[in-house]
Order: structure tokens, then sequence, then C-alpha cells
């Protein structure tokens, strides 16, 4: 069966060496593969000169999930004009714990090679530890900080799966008996479930006393050199429930999944339970002033910049790769950023109309970057909603508009809760190309 399957994605290789098809009114086109029935789908289907490739037929772009890429990528010979959306071991950054030992081991080289003031740059995660190998560490740190609260969270789940909180180690003693312990039986056939046991940010940023994380994209084009572009929007998730420390058991008051907050008894979907990050930039300048707000973001963008520069070395930089992320990043009362995970399939359905719009903008830039109709010069800082924010190193803005987010005096080319006018931009830039509007109406359910 494995020959087989082998032998029917070389074929499917062999075919895909053709750059274009031929679409039905006789021009060429690019053909595109994609499993997810969401909005990528929608965005590719509505791409001027664009068709859907058949099974086993050529295809230029395959936007595929991971686990279409698990079973396939190891057969793959792609042509250098092709394009998929994710890196080979994409995991170094998005698993829970190679992010964290990643991060841990380039703020190392950092306070080696530069300062102690320069590897504090990397403290923007909270105190992490991976069970069970690091259980001896983590019951050190949990004896010394007792009565603190820790968020255990599984290391290859997502959508707020698996995860509780704890302050005391009887919570977790039959819980790691469970997921973390083996037979003598067991050793060679079960592998032991990991997880990683962080210090809970106790003190988060409330908006109307309810919890709120961030999620911002940055699409990375490549590792070696690192080009990476940060979209200008983004949007604020709410919890249901107003936030208390008194109760560690109610997850729709401590995690801010959407996945989570919809199974909630009082959950309606009319509510407003979303921010956009243009709306939360406007709200934190009212209240505390363009020069703590423009403090802040910055150090949104070195969680960014560092992040990805922790997995630089180690990432496998195919050509033919792109990744779009989504950072899930907390703020706490003292407007501190804290990078929480990183997503390498974040979630593309849409809970409400806003928000399919948002994320129908967001993949339909990212197409116009990987620029597979090849429209672009490749100098651009700008294309649409995304700002090039490192090229082989910082990237700085060419002009100062005060106007489009009420921060002149910052010089990074990083415009993140600031105007998104990107059909004016698009028009400009690939001109006489126009560029499709988002649908209005849309005959489909949100979920």
């Amino acid at each position: 069966k494995r020959k087989e399957k082998k032998s029917q994605v070389l074929k499917h290789t062999i075919l895909s060496r053709n750059i274009a098809g031929v679409c039905r009114d006789g021009g060429k086109c690019l053909r595109y593969m994609c499993n997810t029935a969401n909005i990528v789908l929608d965005v590719l289907q509505q791409r001027p000169g664009w068709v859907e490739a058949k099974e086993n037929e050529e295809w230029d772009l395959n936007w595929c999930d991971l686990a279409w890429m698990k079973d396939n990528l190891d057969f793959l010979y792609m042509e250098e004009h092709v394009r998929i959306n994710h890196f080979q071991n994409q995991y170094e950054l998005c698993r829970k714990n190679l992010m964290v030992k990643n991060l841990k081991r380039h703020r190392k080289t950092l306070e080696k090679e530069f300062s102690r003031v320069e590897a504090s740059k990397c403290d923007f995660f909270p105190c992490t530890f991976v069970l069970p190998s690091e259980y001896h560490l983590f019951l050190e740190e949990f004896k010394r900080t007792l009565g603190s609260t820790w968020i255990m969270k599984p290391v290859r789940k997502s959508q707020g799966k698996g995860i509780f909180l704890f302050r005391k180690l009887k919570d977790i003693m039959e819980f790691k008996k469970e997921h973390m312990t083996r037979t003598d039986e067991e050793k060679d056939t079960v592998q032991v479930e990991n997880f990683v046991a962080q210090c809970y940010i106790e003190n988060p940023y409330l908006i109307n006393g309810r919890k709120f994380d961030l999620r911002v994209y940055v699409l990375v084009t490549s590792f070696v050199p690192l080009k990476a572009w940060l979209y200008r929007e983004g949007f604020a998730r709410f919890s249901n429930t107003p936030y208390s420390l008194s109760t560690i058991d109610d997850k729709y008051m401590h995690l801010t999944n959407v996945s989570i907050q919809k199974t909630a008894p009082d959950y309606d979907p009319e509510s407003v339970r979303k921010w956009t990050i243009q709306q939360l930039r406007r709200y934190l300048t009212a209240k505390h002033g363009r020069e703590s707000v423009r403090r802040l973001f910055e150090e949104i963008d070195n969680i960014f910049v560092f992040s990805l520069q922790s997995v630089q070395k180690v990432i496998i930089n195919d050509k033919q790769s792109f990744e779009l992320y989504g950072y899930d990043i907390l703020l706490d009362r003292d407007l501190k950023p804290w990078l929480l995970e990183v997503n390498s399939s974040p979630s593309y359905m849409a809970s409400c109309r806003e928000d399919y719009q948002m994320k129908f903008r967001l993949l339909e830039d990212t197409l116009n970057v990987v620029d597979m109709e090849r429209r672009l010069t490749g100098k651009e800082k700008r294309v649409g909603g995304f700002d090039l924010m490192w090229n082989g190193g910082p990237v700085n803005r060419d002009d100062l508009i005060p106007a489009t987010c009420g921060t002149p005096s910052f010089p990074a080319n990083t415009h993140l809760g600031c105007v998104n006018d990107r059909e004016t931009q698009l028009h400009q830039l690939l001109k006489p190309v126009t560029t499709k509007r988002v649908p209005k109406q849309k005959a489909k359910s949100y979920l």
C-alpha cells in the first residue's frame, strides 16, 4: 500500500511540473489544490485566473492541512514554481513544548553573545516546564511559589482541549499517574503524552471585567534569510464570564478560545465577543496615552521577531513553503504582552460576518504576497494589509503618517491596529490589475 501511495504521489508530482493550465477562455491559469472547506476555499474559488485541480491533476499551489502534509510530503518532489502553505517542521514553533525549548535556547544565546539586557527581550513567555521530563524542576518552582496558580496544557492538542488550572499538587497527582506514567509492559508500545505546566498570568488586563487575548497574523515567506510580514488586522477574543481568581474551574472565565466560549450555556452568538485590533488600540490609547500604547505594540513586535529567530536555524527552509501563523498574545494589567502560543493552522472559519470579511481579506492578501502571478518586484514593503517587518534585518518605515495610527515616532514598518486601506494600496501596487472586493452577502452559516 505504501508503494502504491508513493507511486500515486510521484505521478501527481510529475504532472505538477507545468506552471499553468488552460482556463475556459483559453488563457493561462494557475491550478490550486485545497482540502479545507472554509474561507480559504472561498478565496481561491473567487481569485481571477485560478482553477481547482482535479484529483491526481497538476497543481501550482497546495493549501493543505497538517495531516495531508504529514502523509504526503516525504513523497513529494516539488518544482521551483510550486508553493505549499507549510514549512516541513513547522512544529518547532507551533508545538508548545518545542516553542518553549527553542525560546529558552535563543535567550541563552543572546545572553552569551550580547548581554543580559538583550536576552531579557525574550522574557515574554510565562515560566514553563515540560512534563513529565521536567517534573522535578517544576516541583522545585511550585514549592518556591506556593499559592500561585498554574495552567496545564497538552502539547499536541488545540482549541482549548485538555487544559485545566490548578493550585495544589494533589490536583495533578492522579492526572500525572494517568497521563504521564507507563507500566513495564507499556514502555515499548505506549508513548507518554507530553504537557506543559505554565505559571498562570493572574493579573490579566480586563475590559468590562472580562479577560481577553489577541489573535495576530504573521506571514513568513522565508526563514533563510528571515522574511516576515505582519498583518494590520486581527482581533481580541473575550471570555464569556467576568474574571475572578476565586474560582479556577470555570473554563468560560479563564479560556478565551471561541471553540470553548461557544459551548457556554448562556452563549449568545449575536453578542459582542470580539473586538478588532483597531478598536482595542483606540481604547488603550484613550485610556493610557499614545506613548504607553506605542511601547506596548513595540514589545508585541519583539515577540514576533524573537520567536521566529528562535527557530530560524532549525526550520527546514524549503523555498516552496510559506506559513501564515496565528499568534495568541495576552496582556497583563501593566500592559506587558505575553506569548501564549503560535498556531500553524489558525481557524479560517468565521464566527460572524465581520470575522468572515476580515479573514477573507487576510487570505487574499496572503496570496498577493506569495505572488504566484508574478506581479511584484520583490522590493515591496507593503502588499495590501501586510507590512514587511523583517527582511534579513529590521525594516523601517519610509514615511510617518500620524493619521494612520497616531504614533508618528514609531520607526519600524509595522502598523498593527492601524488603518487598513488595502484596496487603495493594491490598486496602486498591482495596477492595472484590480482586486476583488470581499463579498457582502454570503449564503452560509457562520460557525
